[in-house]
């Protein structure tokens, strides 16, 4: 066990020459705009088009993942689910609803045989080894409680709105076939991912509900979001449950080709205890800060385009949560670029690279090719019998 712990920390100290820059961070770090000669491509998407007829190889999608949340298989081993009925009983799910598709317990490809709105009429509890595909449909989950990702395992949520989402009842919920528990009733997130792991959130776009648009708390971990709209939201994504969660130190999250657009206030993440690696990321504005955190989490910013607001005392980028003694904590800048007079305040000392597997790790580009590399960010509008 100790050789392990100091396997991991030679992880977060591995020097390389791209971040030898901040071993004596200065106060504050700001970015110019190179002139690349080539044109870096969202690796994502690129693996993503490879299949030209995507409607009759949708599992190809499954191999896409990069970050933490690689090896999150969803449902690509099972059947295919198609939901062809919006209506939802939290109870008793009729065959052909969503909450019908996700509590199964074999793995499962949901799709939608056309365009819907879901109001689910209380928190739809997810089973793992499934995946939520919504490709070739304009799919909504909007106006009452959303989805809860709870003590399971590889889930995929692609090409989705979820958005007004309002707090579960309490009550009974259908967890699987076979279990109705009773709920003490959800918080009002878009997305709650509880105790879980290899979950990837991609192509979605999220907005305005009660409380945060993602959670990723208590002890989840190998999370990878992706290619998402944020928008008009004030806490956008938690990490982290509390401060004295010690259980949440083995969270890796990967944030990356997300946009965050307009009207959003705060947590971009914002994380607690475990790792955060936050790369190739659009941010349009934050009204109080875009990256926070406190309890002594690793952040690494990387090759992010941040626009500040036009508002003089919201050009700080981060936001730590503690009176004193954040120094040590290690919260790094690379390949930035900082627009409209927005900063980062570097912490700590030595590298804090995430650590990747060769199957997890993607090349991150500069700050400046942002805006190609997140121009398709939210829900594609996928066509049959045409590229996607």
């Amino acid at each position: 066990m100790a050789s392990l712990f100091f396997i991991l920390s030679l992880l977060c100290f591995h020097a390389s020459i791209s971040h030898a820059n901040y071993y004596n961070a200065p106060k504050t770090v700001t970015a110019y705009i190179p002139k690349l000669a080539s044109k870096p491509s969202n690796i994502i998407d690129a693996c993503r088009r490879k299949t030209s007829n995507w409607a009759s190889n949708r599992r190809a999608l499954a191999d896409c993942t990069i970050g933490f949340g690689k090896g999150a298989l969803g449902g690509k081993n099972g059947a295919t689910y198609v939901v062809t009925n919006p209506s939802d009983d939290p109870i008793n799910p009729k065959p052909g609803t969503l909450r019908y598709g996700v509590i199964q317990t074999r793995p499962l490809w949901i799709i939608f045989a056309k365009d819907m709105v879901i109001n689910l009429k209380n928190e739809l509890i997810m089973n793992s080894y499934k995946t939520i595909d919504g490709r070739g449909a304009k799919v909504e989950i909007a106006n009452g409680p959303c989805i809860t990702i709870q003590k399971v395992s590889h889930v995929i949520i692609h090409g989705i709105s979820i958005h007004d989402c309002k707090p579960g009842k309490s009550g009974l919920v259908r967890s699987t076939p076979m279990h109705v528990g009773h709920r003490l009733g959800s918080d009002g997130d878009a997305i709650d991912i509880f105790a879980s792991s290899y979950v990837w959130i991609d192509h979605c776009f999220l907005a305005r509900a009660s409380d945060g648009l993602i959670d990723v708390i208590h002890a989840s971990t190998f999370v990878t979001i992706s290619n998402n709209y944020f928008s008009q939201h004030d806490k956008v994504m938690l990490f982290g449950h509390n401060d004295n969660n010690i259980e949440d130190k083995i969270m890796k999250v990967t944030v990356v080709y997300n946009h965050f657009g307009p009207g959003l206030v705060q947590r971009m993440p914002r994380v607690r205890l475990g790792y955060a690696h936050v790369a190739n990321n659009q941010y349009d504005e934050w009204h109080m800060y875009a990256i926070g955190g406190s309890a002594n989490p690793t952040i690494f910013s990387e090759g992010n385009y941040y626009i500040a607001s036009k508002n003089p005392t919201n050009k700080e980028v981060t936001k730590r949560e503690v009176n004193k003694g954040w120094k040590n904590w290690k919260w790094r800048s690379s390949k930035d670029v900082f627009l409209d007079g927005a900063y980062f305040i570097p912490s700590g000392w030595g590298s804090c690279s995430p650590g990747y597997t060769g199957a997890q790790s993607f090349p991150v580009a500069h700050g400046s090719q942002v805006p190609g590399l997140t121009a398709n960010a939210g829900p594609l509008h996928c066509t049959y019998n045409k590229a996607c």
